[in-house]
């Protein structure tokens, strides 16, 4: 049963790394460097980009709920660290919302 799942994961990889060989070739499509998406692909760029701030978003606001939580609970087991847990909290947190004002930040550029 192994060895068939093992075939089986081998097969699948090989095929999503060759699926790339079947694509048709972009004739009609003007690819010069700094024309941008064509305009009959660009309602996906805008879609994908709101997907991809609220998925940042989301996981921004766990990220920092999980960093609070965690200070609180180590000030409150240890308040003679609090000074250092609270910098480390700073810290953590700033790093935490630059994932979501990076993904803006790519939205606006390719968004135009």
């Amino acid at each position: 049963m192994r060895v068939k799942l093992s075939l089986l994961l081998l097969l699948l990889a090989l095929a999503c790394t060759v699926s790339p060989m079947f694509a048709q070739p972009a004739t009609a499509v003007d690819t010069t460097p700094g024309k941008g998406t064509p305009a009959a692909n660009y309602h996906w760029v805008a879609l994908t980009a709101g997907f991809a701030m609220a998925i940042a978003s989301g996981l921004c606001g766990l990220a920092q709920a999980k960093a609070v939580a965690a200070s609180a609970e180590g000030m409150a087991r240890n308040p003679g660290a609090a000074p250092a847990i609270r910098f480390a909290l700073l810290l953590g947190l700033v790093l935490i919302e630059s994932l979501a004002l990076y993904t803006l930040v790519i939205i606006f550029a390719k968004v135009q």
